[in-house]
């Protein structure tokens, strides 16, 4: 007898195969079909969100060009997000592109600064606490979170604003209750995680390009 699974309550947008024993249930029209629906997304996002990625990298730019730290913070995927980020902007996104670093740093990159905070503090305040220790250099944050609910992010984003951080989201799902908290903000048009975390990473690909070409327009080498 086959294996199923009951799937209900799925986001509009969302799409599911039934599984049954037979290992090649996974095959090319469901690659496909996945691969499609990540394509809608970022049709979505072409759609309803170019003034918005402009505003929020020319936030960024703006704050870069005065020298003073961008801030990313996100949980998991968002997590992961948020240290890709900074790398680009800390090292560089292109290889072509020979420019000084820019200050950037991932409030989830130091497990021992998250585990005290969360011990200490909760989780809910393990970003706003570094936030506010990283806001005399700092001069922007970056909340990322698939769901615009993440408590933490949202805690961060509050913290920022309240000590004239300029606060950007990466969000999906409608924005949720971190949207109110941000000065300028790309919310994808998805309920799905995983097609809005690919979005998110795209689009700030495009912010990271925005600011080297800017900044530093005779950087591009041959």
């Amino acid at each position: 007898m086959g294996r199923f699974i009951l799937v209900a309550s799925l986001p509009a947008d969302s799409h599911f195969v039934v599984l049954t024993d037979d290992m090649n249930s996974f095959d090319i029209d469901r690659i496909r079909l996945e691969l499609q629906h990540s394509i809608e997304v970022k049709q979505a996002l072409i759609n309803s969100c170019l003034d918005d990625i402009l505003r929020c990298a020319e936030e960024l730019t703006a704050v870069a060009r005065q020298s003073r730290t961008i801030l990313f913070c996100g949980n998991g995927g968002s997590a992961s997000d948020s240290m890709h980020l900074a790398t680009e902007l800390l090292v560089r996104l292109r290889s072509q592109v020979e420019r000084p670093s820019l200050p950037a740093l991932s409030l989830a990159s130091d497990p021992g600064v998250l585990t005290a905070g969360a011990n200490d503090y909760g989780f809910e305040k393990v970003f706003s606490r570094a936030v506010e220790g990283h806001s005399k250099h700092a001069g922007a944050l970056v909340g990322i979170s698939t769901s615009g609910n993440s408590a933490n992010v949202l805690e961060a984003c509050k913290t920022a604003q309240r000590l004239g951080l300029r606060t950007i989201g990466l969000l999906g799902n409608g924005g949720g209750n971190i949207l109110a908290y941000c000065d300028a903000a790309v919310v994808v048009p998805s309920a799905v995680t995983k097609h809005i975390q690919e979005a998110h990473i795209a689009v700030g690909h495009i912010f990271c390009e925005y600011i080297e070409e800017n900044l530093f327009p005779d950087a591009l080498t041959p």
